[in-house]
């Protein structure tokens, strides 16, 4: 895996509002071993981080014309094709 070309916060060394933001996410997605990196590329900005994260929350995992598990198997299939990791 190449470097990311933004310098981001990882979990160890998150504090402060980040930390909360990065600690909801763990809470939300029990199981999984680290942020994506397409959520931590916004963590030097964790007022914009968190506005993400509650956009992303209402649209893919709220009920609504489609289930979660559906838009859950759309995003799979379009991961694996871009050979995307999360």
């Amino acid at each position: 895996m190449t470097a990311p070309h933004i310098g981001w916060i990882d979990e160890q060394h998150a504090s402060g509002e980040l930390a909360e933001l990065y600690r909801k996410w763990f809470d939300h997605n029990p199981g999984r071993p680290e942020i994506p990196g397409i959520l931590k590329c916004f963590s030097q900005r964790p007022d914009f981080l968190a506005d993400v994260m509650s956009f992303s929350y209402r649209l893919h995992f709220s009920e609504g014309h489609l289930t979660r598990r559906i838009k859950e198997m759309i995003a799979t299939y379009v991961s694996a094709l871009n050979q995307c990791p999360y």
